[in-house]
């Protein structure tokens, strides 16, 4: 609650148009925000670790008590031809997965630019001093709700069908190093996302408190537009792909585990293509 009470309070501060003052101390707020957000993610990325790896472990004893301790007996042996294929494959969806949620960001972010340029070029009177008429919010609203919904269909597909289809086809080894993959990619990602896109973040509002005679040249220099363009990649990072990578981990092996006698009962566990 507080880390929002400080996101918010930059925001309210600079549409109220407040003394410089007041914003140089919400900005600090803002900056102190990211950074608690950041300490507050590593969290929430180990125990999501920590889960998937429980879930994990309870796959392979399900899968092993189902096939009555002929299956995975002595463990999983990771160095199995295809164990070992779908090890790097699992190491592939956390970045395919990171990059579909951030093409979704910014075709969002796209739509709603051209929202509001549309508004601006209908009713120029919006950008008076003092318009007499509200711009329309609720079709900025509305573009974002509908974005959130209809652009997390791809990247869900993917983490749901997956483990689905590699059980299915490849069977229970493929699906042990599919997870073991992903989770070793995926904590790694999602702890280099959390904290980059902060300090992506606090970069440019440290460049904004600078004096425009300063090394850094200060708002609106050169220094600070290449800044911003780091905080608009940094932003979905943190915000976006980063803590959505908790639930990959998770997901995956919890459909694994809800499937495994599935897979076990297709050629016990050889999948459909019989490959170990």
């Amino acid at each position: 609650t507080i880390l929002v009470h400080s996101f918010l309070s930059k925001g309210i501060a600079e549409m109220a148009e407040l003394e410089p003052f007041v914003r140089e101390k919400t900005d600090a707020l803002d900056a102190a925000g990211n950074t608690t957000a950041a300490i507050g993610k590593g969290f929430a990325i180990g125990s999501a670790v920590l889960v998937s790896l429980a879930l994990f472990g309870a796959f392979v004893t399900r899968v092993r008590h189902t096939s009555n301790d002929t299956v995975f007996v002595d463990g999983v042996n990771m160095l199995e031809p295809l164990t070992f294929a779908f090890l790097i494959i699992g190491g592939m969806i956390p970045f395919a997965f990171a990059a579909l949620t951030m093409k979704s960001v910014g075709t969002a972010a796209m739509e709603m630019v051209y929202e509001v340029q549309r508004q601006f070029d209908e009713k120029p009177h919006l950008l008076d001093a003092n318009p007499t008429e509200r711009p329309d919010y609720d079709a900025c609203i509305a573009i974002s709700t509908k974005a959130s919904i209809k652009e997390m269909m791809p990247p869900g597909a993917l983490v749901i069908f997956t483990p689905l289809l590699t059980g299915i086809f490849f069977g229970v080894t493929a699906v042990c190093g599919l997870l073991v993959g992903s989770l070793v990619a995926s904590v790694q990602l999602a702890i280099s996302m959390s904290n980059s896109g902060g300090a992506w973040d606090n970069a440019k509002k440290y460049i904004e408190k600078q004096p425009p005679d300063s090394e850094l040249r200060g708002k609106g220099s050169d220094i600070h537009k290449a800044a911003v363009v780091g905080d608009t990649v940094g932003d979905p990072f943190k915000d976006t792909s980063g803590p959505a990578l908790n639930i990959v981990m998770k997901l995956m092996a919890v459909l694994s585990l809800v499937f495994a006698d599935t897979f076990y009962a297709i050629n016990g566990g050889a999948g459909v293509f019989k490959l170990s």
